[in-house]
């Protein structure tokens, strides 16, 4: 029994909506499904009804795409509503999200929990010089704007900086009740921490990818391995004795030269050895 991760399916790609449609069942594994799976819901309706018929149990968090609230879709449902909306998607199909009680992960190997997060980012993936006011203004000077800024609204919030810090607040509470003695395989779409947002062609984009807050979660709340999405650049990397997988899939001209959507599925437990 594996468990397995992928994120950023970005489904309105034509080859990535194939990519999904060939892809082996495997009725015995679990499958992370790390956000950013589309930008409607028919999109999610495609991958829970794929997925949840090819793995024994598919776990989702979202990504920002999920979230934004597109014209096409009348009518628009906006922030907190449209999460939720997705979560009983989830839920009809059997799919764990961030909303449900964590599973403890039942193959072999010690008492592991899997921690789906919902957090969201705080422009505070950003220089020390850059005051948080100014974090817009420092990524238009490289002619930097996400999409976000005009189509992820965050109501009943104000801001998504404060959508992000209710989420921060709440996942942090449930954390603190886990059981000492168990470790756990922390998941969000978003980098946990800053050194890990590498975009060597649009650094400032860095803005959009995370949150500060949870910069030691991984030591803290005894992670055995972090997965996470967004950035479209798959790794493996180490920390304080922690594996962090970056498991995007991505466009088209970002994935084909690894072979599909097969070879992008990235076993996060048991996984590889530990780096030397």
């Amino acid at each position: 029994m594996k468990l397995y991760a992928i994120s950023d399916l970005h489904l309105r790609h034509p080859e990535n909506h194939q990519a999904l449609a060939a892809l082996a069942p495997r009725p015995d594994d679990w499958l992370i499904v790390g956000g950013d799976v589309g930008e409607t819901l028919a999109d999610m309706d495609l991958m829970l009804r794929t997925l949840t018929a090819r793995f024994r149990q598919v776990v989702w968090v979202p990504g920002n795409h999920e979230l934004w609230s597109m014209p096409s879709e009348q009518p628009p449902l906006r922030g907190e509503a449209r999460y939720l909306r997705m979560v009983d998607l989830c839920h009809r199909y059997g799919a764990l999200t961030p909303e449900d009680p964590y599973p403890r992960w039942p193959g072999d190997g010690p008492h592991r929990v899997l921690v789906p997060m919902f957090l969201g980012y705080d422009y505070t993936f950003r220089p020390d010089t850059v005051p948080v006011e100014k974090a817009l203004e420092w990524a238009w000077e490289d002619d930097l704007m996400c999409t976000d800024e005009v189509l992820l609204n965050p109501e009943p919030y104000p801001t998504r900086q404060a959508w992000c810090h209710a989420r921060v607040e709440r996942t942090r509470a449930r954390l603190e009740r886990l059981p000492a003695g168990c470790s756990t395989v922390l998941i969000n779409h978003y980098p946990l921490r800053y050194e890990h947002v590498r975009l060597p062609r649009i650094p400032r984009f860095s803005i959009w990818c995370g949150t500060r807050l949870t910069e030691d979660w991984h030591t803290r709340y005894r992670a055995e391995v972090v997965v996470t999405g967004h950035l479209h650049m798959p790794a493996t990397l180490w920390r304080d004795g922690v594996r962090f997988e970056e498991v995007s899939l991505g466009y088209p001209q970002q994935w084909r030269h690894r072979g599909g959507l097969e070879r992008c599925l990235r076993e996060v437990l048991p996984g590889p050895e530990k780096s030397a």
